[in-house]
């Protein structure tokens, strides 16, 4: 619908009606008027090839342009579904209840958790009223979940079937209301096509469309029934009888209605087989049509939008794009090129499917002029994929030429190196950002900006001088975003301008976002991960500073050092050091210094305005320093669960640094005062104790014995501490789950594990009340204890709505210590904790228990661990085996933290490797889990454990079986290989052999496409936000762009694997792969193995071992020469990471330096695996497009010019020569005037199917824009296309002809 009818803009619709016509109107190739209506579903159940939306809609409107509804029985039936809605429809709106009360529940908390912090008389009454607030959102949270479970179940309830919806698009008024009688019979006709043969169903549609003078919805019911077959029995378009399924394609594309002709287009589209039914379909004149339909106007939407999806299904048959004609081609350039044309995305995508397929084509037909236009604006959403097309096309040299300057790309700079237009683009800026940012992170693109000596980078970095705030905040951030430098928690505040020197405060500005340190810090596992994204960094990072980036953030710096965007860029300028001095070799990095023009002596004129910048400096490096040692001191956590979820919110208290800490060796006098200061003496309301110097002393004096013993014997503090938590006085476990509430939690596992350092704590704990009434309350769910309750502590509700779950983590606290085990144990709560695990109506409260306990000791608790990992694998129902599937899945899940630990990774204290060996015995067990994501976690654990080895070896002795695994367990048994004992094992098994043939014959192959796309993942993913818990994380995180696990490079680490190598001569082969296709530049297979061979050859010599072959053979030469002359760019790539790869052992340093190649080394000496060429003109120099001007003025001569058509008759050939002229932008107005003037005085000429012919030939030679196209097609009588389809004789219509009175001049628009 168009822009004039109604005003809303046009959308794909997902079903297709004809309006009532009254016959009358004819179909005329210039666009008659058309009105739509709303129409329900088809028969469709997904989408076609080629198209963006299943189904097509139309809207009736009224000549007034405001949309009417119809009283058809489909509307009908819809008027009946708005009154009574469906159990969808209303489990949809409970659940956007359900939503909004969850954000405003999550807001009063957040504003809860500032208000707490500020002082209490101030904001007393807000805070009373916000708690008011969220007590209200508990209530309508806890009522809509209620109503929620209540209308799921009942939707799952038998019910009566409904009236079939689809009934209504069978009918054949849709101005009839509906009838009873009607209502059955379309029910029978519905139930008949269900149980008659398919062939028979599409025999009778097609004599129904037979049928002459019907209306049109008639027709396009037919058509919606004919599509729905289509798509339930795919196999049914292969035995079409085309001469009689044509003649009713070809009926419905000739005819009147714009609905008919879409409805056309769609059977035809959904008929599509194979490039066979293409040709088949061509044959029925599709073309003409299809060029006739794309060039109507906007209110034709609907028959051009499927005219085009009509196309785009060509795309989806193997080589079908070869079937796309040219003048088809050419009109969908022509619609691109029209900037106010709805369907201008559409053809773009399309273009640029084309350009990828067959370069050719596209070029022939003018389709890079539109998409080089579309860059350039910025107005295309998707100018990723726009320049992703443009540098496949740069990647080879035959390729290479259709980009005729290489300079296509270079459109994404021009905002920013132009002063005058940065200041008021801002949309646009960011689109060339987001552009910029793909060009650099990919290889090719890092060709195509290195002309002229990265001008076009330069010119970026200049940007940074031109006083507009969005163009150098971007600049940054594109540096930022190119350079993988993720910003430190604490920039928004540095940016701001607060004082950030406090170290206290940037220590806890970092805990909440600091990603927990992995607790595996094997040597052995840094030297096996290869990251080849910090290698394209170094080299980016070499390309940014020779272009002057670090005088630019110099100059920033210098001039506008007190805003955000003088901090934002020393910030960067640091973060650049810091990355040269950790990734590029010495010789690229020793003339770097931090801003040396700030750096000025003291005794200078201008030492004065210096000092601030120094500061400035000094302050940006003293965070540096302090973030440094916080990480490094940062502790792991201790597993909980409970505390894994709260560590990451932002109830983590800031420490204040005006207070002075608590000391451990607190005097008597002291700590008194502190008791009497944490209001806990004073005051019953527990809101108004201070929480923070509880944690305080708890984590300080309390762990101090004779500070303990004061506080049970002296005081009452203790004990009206632990009556808090203690169950049946409902503070504790009343309280809500809310971020600030949080706190008590904490406080609460800090309390426990400070009374369990002393005799004395461990008696008072004991003798207390509150494990005792915490047992009772377990004991409620037990159904063997005997007691029960109304309203159990531990329900579904308590669970998840107040801190009742944080008592699972004060008993993981216990569980962590044997004399908290005997108190557990004491009150046989270890019982009820078997039971508890048979619960399959309540796995919430099974997570809970499983992710807070303490499996280090060897304990009971081992033994429900093991019940949770084996539970009910045979199933007593399909809803109890997903439940109990999950459960071992979170069971497997869990015991990544125990296989994986350091050995003083537990609270500081040493780990014995037996906790790593029971949690490695009890995943190998799970490798024959009958599930297979349960196998699949545990390979994936056992993989990460791995990394270590003499936990491989422990795994290797427990002699897994993994062949019922195939490809899960591959990786496993790869890590095998690295050591001997593993060598010798799977020897025995024959899976060397056998590995290492399919790995040289194919798995290579294979190897290139993973690492390359990983490549392009990790360059192209934006930063992941790394706050979950050890147990909800992905347990083998997708680290793109690290090397995957290649099998030479595994058999290489042991000497009876290298022996193996050299005798199976693979090796050999691999070098001579190397020799014979380095210069080979166009074979897509070739290149495949040469990359495949490449990787090969750099895994093998990454190895000590493995890098004695290289020294045997001069392949480093050949990789080297490939690095600095080939032709195919992504062959630069590949040989610039091999050679990376090499200098990662000792060896192949020396031999790449031989080469003249720096490698990096860190302070040891030892290499980090990233090397650099001496000077980056080795590595960029390639021939450019331009430089090939022979070739490319070939190509032109021979795709772009058009042969010259011309005709006897005289009016035809001055027609065919105003129709050429028509195509230059001077003569188009006097040669459309001189059209007019013939259509006037010889209208018999337009009349001709030969002149059309030779018409569309120049249409489909020459670049039009869409007016003129249609103008053009316009001038034709409306019988011609009928003859050119139908192939009628003209003779047969001329008395018809010369009846018909004089048609209206066409206009160009």
């Amino acid at each position: 619908m168009s822009n004039e009818a109604g005003g809303a803009p046009f959308k794909p619709r997902d079903g297709l009606q004809a309006p009532f016509r009254d016959g009358r109107e004819g179909r005329s190739m210039s666009n008659a008027n058309v009105t739509f209506a709303p129409r329900g579903s088809s028969l469709a159940q997904g989408p076609p090839p080629g198209s963006f939306s299943s189904d097509l809609r139309s809207m009736t409107l009224p000549r007034a342009g405001t949309p009417r509804t119809e009283k058809g029985p489909f509307f009908a039936d819809y008027g009946r579904r708005d009154v009574e809605k469906t159990s969808e429809e209303r489990q949809t709106e409970l659940r956007e209840q359900l939503n909004k009360e969850i954000k405003i529940k999550v807001g009063s908390e957040n504003l809860l958790d500032a208000l707490v912090t500020k002082n209490n008389r101030q904001t007393k009454e807000q805070r009373l009223r916000v708690e008011a607030e969220l007590g209200s959102s508990h209530r309508k949270i806890i009522e809509l979940r209620g109503q929620l479970e209540e209308e799921i179940g009942r939707s799952k309830r038998p019910k009566t079937p409904p009236r079939n919806r689809l009934s209504g698009m069978f009918q054949s008024s849709p101005a009839r209301s509906p009838q009873k009688n009607d209502q059955n019979m379309q029910d029978d006709m519905l139930a008949t096509e269900e149980s008659e043969s398919p062939t028979y169903v599409l025999s009778e549609i097609l004599q129904a469309l037979e049928n002459e003078g019907m209306q049109s919805d008639y027709y396009v019911d037919g058509a919606n029934r004919l599509v729905g077959l289509f798509k339930k029995y795919p196999a049914l378009k292969y035995d079409l009888a085309w001469p009689v399924f044509g003649l009713r394609i070809q009926t419905m594309l000739l005819s009147q209605s714009r609905e008919v002709v879409a409805a056309g287009y769609r059977v035809t589209r959904h008929a599509i087989a194979d490039r066979r039914s293409l040709q088949t379909i061509r044959g029925l004149k599709t073309d003409e049509l299809v060029v006739l339909s794309l060039v109507k106007e906007s209110k034709a939407n609907i028959e051009r939008e499927q005219a085009l999806k009509f196309v785009r299904a060509f795309l989806d048959v193997k080589g079908g794009i070869h079937e796309i004609s040219n003048s088809v081609l050419r009109t969908i350039v022509s619609i691109a090129e029209h900037h106010e044309d709805r369907l201008r995305s559409l053809s773009i995508l399309t273009l640029l499917e084309v350009l990828v397929r067959s370069p050719s084509m596209a070029v022939t037909a003018g389709g890079m002029a539109p998409l080089t236009e579309a860059l350039l604006d910025g107005s295309y959403q998707g100018s990723g994929s726009l320049a992703s097309a443009m540098l496949y096309l740069f990647d080879r040299p035959s390729t290479r030429v259709y980009l005729k300057s290489g300079h296509e790309l270079d459109a994404a700079f021009a905002i920013f190196t132009d002063p005058m237009a940065v200041h008021s683009n801002e949309e646009k800026l960011k689109s060339s950002a987001r552009l910029i940012s793909s060009l650099m992170n990919s290889w090719s693109g890092l060709f195509v900006l290195a002309n002229d000596g990265f001008q076009a980078i330069r010119g970026l970095l200049q940007s940074l001088a031109y006083r507009s705030l969005i163009a150098r905040d971007l600049t940054l951030d594109i540096i930022s975003a190119v350079l993988q430098i993720k910003a430190p928690s604490w920039s928004s505040s540095f940016l701001a301008g607060r004082r950030l020197t406090t170290y206290g405060r940037v220590a806890n500005l970092t805990k909440d976002n600091l990603e927990a340190p992995s607790p595996l810090t094997s040597e052995e596992e840094g030297q096996d991960r290869v990251c080849l994204t910090e290698h394209y960094t170094a080299l980016l990072l070499v390309v940014l500073l020779q272009s002057g980036l670090q005088q630019a953030l110099s100059d920033l710096i210098q001039e506008d050092v007190e805003c955000a965007i003088g901090r934002k860029a020393a910030l960067l300028h640091g973060e650049i050091l810091n990355l040269a001095n950790r990734l590029l070799p010495y010789s690229f990095c020793s003339n770097l210094y931090m801003a040396p023009e700030l750096m000025e002596p003291v005794g200078s004129e201008t030492a004065d305005t210096s000092l601030p910048h120094i500061a400035m400096i000094y302050q940006a490096d003293s965070v540096s320093r302090t973030l440094y040692r916080s990480q490094a001191s940062a502790k792991d956590s201790s597993g909980s669960k409970w505390q894994h979820k709260q560590q990451h919110t932002s109830s983590t208290r800031i420490v204040d640094p005006s207070k002075p800490e608590v000391d451990y060796d607190m005097d008597e006098a002291r700590f008194r005062a502190a008791i009497v200061e944490t209001q806990i003496l004073n005051h019953v309301k527990y809101v108004k104790w201070n929480w923070d110097l509880i944690e305080d002393l708890i984590e300080g004096p309390l762990k101090n014995p004779k500070r303990l013993s004061e506080a049970i014997t002296g005081t009452k503090f203790l004990k009206r501490l632990l009556g808090f938590y203690r169950p049946f006085k409902y503070r504790f476990s009343d309280a809500s789950n809310t971020k600030a509430n949080q706190r008590y939690v904490r406080v609460g596992v800090s309390l426990m594990k400070a009374l369990l350092q002393s005799s004395e704590g461990i008696t008072h704990l004991s003798e207390s009340k509150f494990l005792r009434q915490l047992g009772e309350c377990l004991a409620q769910l037990d159904r063997t204890s005997g007691l029960t309750s109304l309203s159990p502590l531990f329900s579904s509700w308590r669970t998840s709505e107040t801190l009742t779950g944080g008592y699972f983590a004060l008993l993981g606290a216990l569980s962590s210590n044997p004399k908290g085990l005997e108190m557990i144990e004491r009150w046989h709560m270890v019982n009820i904790f078997y039971h508890l695990i048979d619960l399959h109506d309540r796995d919430d409260l099974v997570e809970l228990l499983l992710g807070n306990m303490d499996f280090t000791l060897d304990s009971h608790l081992r033994v429900m661990l093991s019940k949770a990992l084996t539970a009910c694998q045979k199933g007593e129902g399909r809803r109890n085996t997903e439940k109990e599937q999950h459960i071992r899945i979170f069971s497997t899940k869990l015991l990544r933290q125990y296989a994986t630990l350091a050995p003083d990774s537990v609270d500081g204290v040493y780990c014995p490797s037996s906790v790593c060996e029971w949690a490695i015995r009890l995943l190998a067990t799970q490798l024959y889990d009958p599930e297979v994501e349960v196998s699949e976690a545990a390979v994936q654990i056992l993989e990460e454990s791995c990394n270590q080895k003499s936990r491989l070896e422990y795994l290797v002795r427990c002699r897994p079986q993994l062949d019922h695994l195939n490809e899960i367990g591959a990786p496993l048994l790869l890590r095998f290989l690295s050591t001997s004992l593993g060598y010798q094992y799977l020897d025995r098994l024959d899976y060397i052999t056998q590995e290492m043939d399919d790995w040289y014959l194919g798995r290579n192959y294979s190897y290139v496409t993973l690492v390359e796309a990983s490549l392009t993942r990790a360059l192209s993913m934006p930063p992941q936000d790394d706050s979950r818990s050890s147990i909800n994380e992905p347990l083998r995180p997708r680290e793109y762009g690290t090397l995957p696990p290649h099998f030479y490079r595994e058999l290489t680490h042991t000497k009876e694997g290298c022996d193996l190598l050299r005798e199976s001569g693979h090796f050999d082969g691999f070098v001579r792969t190397i020799t014979q296709l380095s210069a080979d530049h166009e074979d897509s297979e070739g290149s495949m193995k040469l990359k495949g061979a490449l990787w090969a050859v750099g895994n093998i010599g990454s190895m000590e071992l493995g890098a004695p072959f290289l020294e045997e053979s001069d392949v480093v030469k050949w990789i080297v020469q490939i690095a600095e002359s080939s032709e195919v760019t992504t062959m630069r790539g590949t040989a610039f990471f091999v050679l990376g790869l090499i200098s990662r052992s000792l060896h192949g340093m020396e031999i790449i330096s031989e080469h003249g190649w720096n490698a990096a080394t860190d302070q040891y000496g030892r290499s980090s695996g990233y090397c650099l060429p001496p000077t980056l003109g080795n590595l960029f120099m390639i021939k450019r497009p331009h430089d090939n001007k022979a070739g490319v003025r070939s190509m032109a001569r021979r795709d772009l010019r058009p042969r010259p058509i011309t005709d006897k008759e005289p009016v035809h050939a001055r027609v065919l020569s105003l129709v050429v002229d028509a195509g230059n932008a001077v003569l188009a107005k006097k040669a459309v005037n001189d059209l007019n003037g013939i259509k006037g005085r010889h209208p018999e000429a337009f009349s001709s199917v030969d002149l059309y012919h030779k018409l569309r030939d120049v249409l489909g030679s020459h670049n039009f824009r869409l007016p003129v196209r249609r103008f053009i097609l316009d001038l034709f009588d409306r019988s011609v296309m009928r003859n050119v389809v139908l192939d009628e004789e003209e003779s047969e219509n001329e008395s018809i002809r010369t009846q018909r009175p004089p048609q209206a001049r066409p206009r160009l628009t």
